[in-house]
Parts: structure tokens; sequence; C-alpha cells
């Protein structure tokens, strides 16, 4: 039978930043009854402050091993939680739906997976930190103010921004991202998922306007992509990168919204399976 009690939510940051950047969702959701886990990315179990001072954590980080880390997580809850992801996390989102963890996703503005060709000028311009020293495939990247505007804060104030490079913005690991931008060349990229998978829980897709780093079309183009299961696509206007920006309460209520009523469709389906009336009685 299902139960009543809200389902706990996974939270997986992206790339340039660490789980702080979603305190104002986590707080919000808790409020709602929600167990809320915001964990880092494997090393990075550190303030934003030190891995500004020492970002050797991020060094080598590859995009492999954190999904693997975030599976682990999750395989050792009590009940398959709902998994929302930003940015880079929102790829791996999408792995961790294909190896068959958690019971609904969300996608924030989410990095595309193997098989979405894409790659607009905003995105290689919000990139060309890492970029620029192909040879530095294994550094950390770090991301100037004046770039963490155009990157997640691009319909603020400088001020503004710089305000919020402060509280957030770290280095990059480079690894990972290389993981993702050579996905399509590589035939067992760790980004690769198979959009015809059957079993494979909802997804929502959430793409801002404005957004420099991965803007709606690439998102549309990989939602589109799913021949199976239920996926959706949804985009906000006026919205940057940062899923902290001013307005973000709307987009965190929807996201929440969708994602426990197809948890709980879902979990009402299980619950009237032949195996879940078998293993009843």
């Amino acid at each position: 039978m299902a139960t009543s009690t809200p389902h706990p939510i996974v939270m997986i940051h992206g790339l340039w930043m660490t789980p702080r950047s979603w305190e104002h969702w986590k707080e919000r959701f808790e409020s709602r009854g929600h167990e809320v886990i915001t964990p880092a990315w494997p090393g990075l179990e550190v303030e934003v402050e030190a891995l500004r001072a020492d970002p050797t954590p991020l060094k080598h980080l590859g995009f492999r091993h954190t999904a693997d880390n975030y599976e682990r997580l999750i395989r050792e809850m009590d009940r398959p939680p709902i998994i929302m992801g930003h940015s880079m996390g929102g790829a791996v989102t999408q792995v961790l739906l294909d190896r068959g963890c958690g019971i609904a996703a969300v996608g924030v503005a989410p990095a595309t997976v193997k098989g979405v060709y894409d790659v607009p000028f905003s995105t290689i311009r919000a990139t060309s930190s890492i970029v620029a020293n192909p040879f530095n495939r294994s550094g950390a990247a770090p991301l100037g103010k004046k770039q963490f505007h155009y990157n997640f804060a691009n319909t603020l104030t400088r001020a503004e921004s710089d305000a919020l490079w402060e509280r957030y913005a770290v280095p990059a690991a480079n690894r990972l991202f290389y993981d993702v931008l050579s996905a399509n060349f590589s035939p067992n990229a760790p980004t690769k998922v198979d959009f015809a998978k059957p079993d494979r829980a909802p997804y929502l897709a959430i793409g801002f306007e404005h957004d420099h780093v991965v803007p709606p079309g690439p998102i549309r183009h990989n939602s589109e992509k799913y021949k199976s299961g239920t996926v959706a696509f949804t985009t906000f206007p006026g919205r940057p990168h940062f899923p902290g920006a001013p307005g973000w309460e709307e987009v965190a209520d929807y996201a929440l919204k969708w994602a426990t009523d197809q948890a709980h469709k879902r979990a009402m389906v299980e619950s009237e399976s032949p195996m879940s009336a078998a293993d009843v009685t």
C-alpha cells in the first residue's frame, strides 16, 4: 500500500557550485515535511571558502565516479527518493534514472547527456575558463566574478551577482566537464542513457529563458530524445542559470508539485502490481 509520508528528496548540485546552492530550496521543501538530503560531489564535503582556498578535491573528479557515489547513497536509503539535479547535476540525475534510481526526478537547467549535439555559443563562452587550457583536463578552473555574472546571474545587477559569487562560487571540476563535452565521441561515455528504457521513473526538465550555460533549446532537445516513460519539459521566463535567483520560489514549488504528483502515481501503481500484492500476502 502506498505510504502518505512525503518522499525524501536528494538534491544534486552543479558545476562551480556546492550543496550550499540548494540552501533555500532545501529549507522550503523541509518546511513541507520532506526529508531533504543535499550530498556533495565526492571529496567536496567542505565549505565554499575552503574549496576556493584549496581546490585539490575538485581535481581528477570524473562524471562516472560522481554518479556512482550518488547511486550508492540512494540505494542505501529506506525508500526511493525524488531526485533533483541542477546543471551538471541534471545530467547525473538522468544517468541515475537510467540506472533505476529514484521514484521521480527533476532536472533544473540540466546539462545534456550523450546523444544531444547542441552546443550554443553562450555555452562555449560560459565554459571558456575551462576549455581555454585543454591540457588542464584534470585541473580545477577558477570562475571570476565577471564570468560568474555571465554564467549564473546575467539578469541581476553586477553587485547582486558579486554577492552570489561570494556565497556560492567554487572552481570547476575540469575532468567532469570534459566527460560530458566528449560524450558524443565515446561509445561508452559515462553520460550514456537508454532513451527507450521502459521502466524509467518520471522526469521533468526545466529550462530558464536567459540561461547562458544550458539554454532551453538543448534541454528541450534532450527531453525529446526520450521515447518511453513520462518525460515533461517546461521553461520559466526571465531567469538566469542560478537556481536561487529572485523568483526561485515559483520554480521550486512547481518542481516539487510535479515530482510529488508523479511519485504518488508511481507508488500507487507499484503497490497495486501483482508482485506487490503477493509480497503483502
